[in-house]
């Protein structure tokens, strides 16, 4: 199971450092998702496997305020989180993206709010796909619960495919994981129960 915690911008500066010190020492396997400011210091300071929480597809030059591939590849970034619900992103510049970023090595995390969503980005061929009910998003009431049919039929999606299925929101506990496993995922995507309330106990499943 993939493990793929989503920091947002709930703490900054040492106080995310000491968050990933504590993700690290709970599954040392887990992804965390750091804010662009953040990315060289942790990747400096942890063993995780960090992602940007979100990448453009500009190329170095005339862009200001853009979070480009050639930066946080530089900074030793495996890749980035792409289209959360929080920062939504065209189709065209989705396809954009994952292109760049497969040519950089880079992974992308496609994320999806509807089933409809992740037929699109299946065309796309991203290292994984995040299925997000966007109404659950920070609510504590797990998709796999409240959303379980949907779950299920799109990990079903991604079965014949070598995309990674993730599911997320309201992922709050050690149940709500393995019951993503038991309904087909591969992963899960975590955020506020780690990054805003600190209970990374949650990773010491199995």
């Amino acid at each position: 199971m993939e493990i793929v915690i989503n920091l947002k911008t709930y703490r900054q500066g040492d106080k995310v450092r000491q968050l990933v010190h504590a993700i690290e020492r709970a599954n040392e396997r887990a992804i965390v998702c750091v804010q662009a400011t953040d990315l060289y210091k942790v990747v400096k300071d942890t063993k995780l496997r960090v992602f940007a929480q979100h990448v453009d597809s500009f190329k170095a030059g005339r862009n200001t305020g853009y979070v480009i591939i050639d930066d946080i590849k530089a900074q030793g970034v495996r890749g980035s989180l792409l289209n959360h619900s929080e920062h939504k992103v065209p189709l065209k510049q989705i396809k954009e993206t994952i292109n760049l970023c497969r040519k950089n090595n880079l992974k992308i995390i496609a994320c999806a709010s509807s089933i409809a969503e992740v037929k699109d980005l299946i065309d796309l061929n991203p290292w994984a796909i995040a299925y997000e009910d966007h109404e659950l998003i920070s609510t504590g009431k797990s998709i796999t619960q409240y959303d379980s049919e949907s779950v299920q039929k799109f990990a079903k999606m991604l079965e014949n495919t070598r995309i990674i299925s993730l599911c997320g929101a309201g992922i709050s506990s050690k149940e709500d994981i393995l019951k993503a496993e038991e309904l087909g995922c591969k992963g899960v995507l975590i955020s506020s129960v780690i990054a805003k309330n600190g209970k990374v106990d949650i990773l010491k499943w199995n």
